[in-house]
């Protein structure tokens, strides 16, 4: 493998350093998007249940905050439980901006890695064939000597999609994920302000 890398030329540190910071940005995502973290089965009903029991404390609101993003979106709500329909959707909308910008995390720099890294593999490529065709050698006159120049040329480009296709799955898996979670959250605060308007038992 260090060989690979050493034949490749310096075009490849760029990838490397791409390669790492991917799978650093996949292993946070994949620990951070924990349905069980996100949207805990249960959360809403056990909030309610508080609430026709004990009534709205600020203890009790920060706990559930600090519980989850769904909870947090749900603490939105209750705080304005006292409030019209309209004030307690936009509380809980407001919420769900932040909780959504924070789920989101990431995702953005993962999906430019996957967009660039072909694009510097072809880099890496480009410099290497410059390289091979511009040396006052002539390796032309050595067709072994060509193919080896042109086969280290391509490994940046192999190792730019090796990189490019995990990161792109993982970030279409992360988008879809985090859509996901945001409807059920979505779902789960239109019933808060239903029950606690009175029109949902």
């Amino acid at each position: 493998m260090f060989s690979i890398i050493q034949a490749a030329g310096w075009p490849i540190w760029p990838l490397l350093l791409a390669s790492v910071i991917a799978v650093a940005l996949i292993i946070e995502r994949a620990a951070a998007l924990r349905r069980t973290k996100i949207v805990p089965p249960g959360l809403l009903q056990s909030a309610v249940a508080n609430y026709r029991q004990h009534g709205i404390s600020e203890d009790q609101l920060l706990r559930l905050e600090g519980s989850s993003p769904l909870g947090r979106v749900l603490s939105a709500g209750m705080r304005n439980a006292g409030s019209s329909r309209e004030i307690m959707k936009e509380a809980i909308e407001e919420a769900g901006r932040g909780v959504a910008h924070e789920l989101e995390r990431f995702l953005t720099s993962l999906g430019t890695i996957a967009s660039i890294a072909p694009l510097m593999g072809l880099f890496g490529t480009v410099v290497g064939m410059i390289e091979i065709f511009g040396s006052p050698t002539a390796s032309g006159n050595n067709p072994q000597a060509l193919a080896h120049g042109i086969s280290v040329a391509l490994y940046n480009t192999g190792f730019g999609l090796i990189i490019a296709i995990p990161a792109m799955i993982f970030y279409r898996h992360f988008r879809a994920q985090v859509d996901g979670f945001l409807v059920e959250m979505e779902q789960e605060a239109v019933k808060l302000v239903e029950i606690m308007q009175g029109q949902r038992k």
